[in-house]
């Protein structure tokens, strides 16, 4: 059992890398890669922890990507070698999302919404402070019940107090990411809004940019839509992987090494994802990160 698609506290999840990989563990992963947005900063941290244990820790990215369809999550998995580059684009993507932050405020307390950015900000608890965090603090204003709600209701792309920020195109995002050593894979496509030939022709598009797989095994994808997008990505050309987008206890449903249908996610999903064989004695064979790239 793996699981190629998790956050920690270094974006929006409630676990510290460290809590991440331990809670890995527990359950009997033999994978784990961390996918934090938009940033890397919870890499060495997780790799430190998982060293010696004989999980084989996978350093990841998710970033946002520029598109016209309903939300389009890239994920950069297996992230070794020189990372310098994908730094400097993620730190050009950190400023966009701070100024679409504090245009969200603005908007919400022209509507109405009594918040601040010091709050959201202290909710995040970190540098990255994302959507995710706008919607614990409404649920905690009461404004809505849940996380859901939040962005169904209010700050779901084309909702009231949705905002745009910009984002990486996908060339240079999936140039960024072989750069650095890993594949790209398009996560949970259900958020593109798209079915049929539409999303084929999108995701054949998207193969031919360089986008190497499609996260097919998703908690927002039933069974049978995820063995509809494995036959997709089969026909194309292109590799399948599975994760459980796990984020703690901000949403408590998903579980680490469960994804669709609540089905474990098999160790099959490896053989296209750049990785090294984990040592129970010293290093865990991970991707090197210098402590200022992380």
């Amino acid at each position: 059992m793996i699981d190629l698609h998790t956050h920690s506290t270094a974006s929006d999840g409630s676990c510290t890398p460290e809590r991440l990989i331990e809670i890995a563990l527990a359950a009997g992963l033999t994978a784990l890669a961390l996918t934090d947005h938009d940033t890397l900063d919870g890499l060495a941290r997780a790799r430190a922890r998982a060293q010696g244990t004989g999980l084989c820790f996978i350093p990841g990215v998710e970033i946002e990507i520029e598109s016209d369809t309903g939300e389009f999550h890239l994920l950069g998995i297996g992230l070794g070698g020189d990372v310098s580059a994908l730094l400097e684009a993620l730190a050009r993507v950190q400023a966009a999302r701070r100024g679409r932050n504090l245009r969200m405020v603005e908007k919400m307390r022209t509507g109405g919404i009594p918040i601040t950015m010091q709050e959201v900000t202290e909710t995040a608890g970190g540098d990255i402070v994302s959507r995710a965090h706008f919607a614990r603090v409404l649920v905690r204003k009461k404004v809505v019940g849940s996380i859901d709600a939040a962005f169904k209701r209010l700050i779901g792309k084309g909702l009231p107090y949705y905002e745009p920020r910009a984002c990486l195109e996908l060339p240079e995002a999936t140039r960024l990411i072989r750069g650095s050593g890993g594949i790209s894979v398009i996560a949970h496509p259900a958020s593109l809004g798209l079915r049929g030939q539409s999303l084929r022709v999108f995701v054949s598009a998207c193969r031919d940019q360089g986008v190497a797989g499609i996260e097919a095994w998703h908690p927002n994808h039933s069974v049978k839509e995820s063995r509809g997008l494995e036959r997709l990505a089969s026909s194309l050309g292109m590799a399948v992987t599975g994760g459980s987008d796990f984020h703690g206890e901000h949403i408590p449903s998903r579980r680490l090494g469960l994804s669709s249908g609540g089905r474990e996610i098999p160790d099959r999903f490896l053989a296209a994802v750049p990785h090294d064989a984990p040592s129970r004695h010293g290093s865990d064979g991970a991707p090197s990160l210098n402590p200022s790239e992380a």
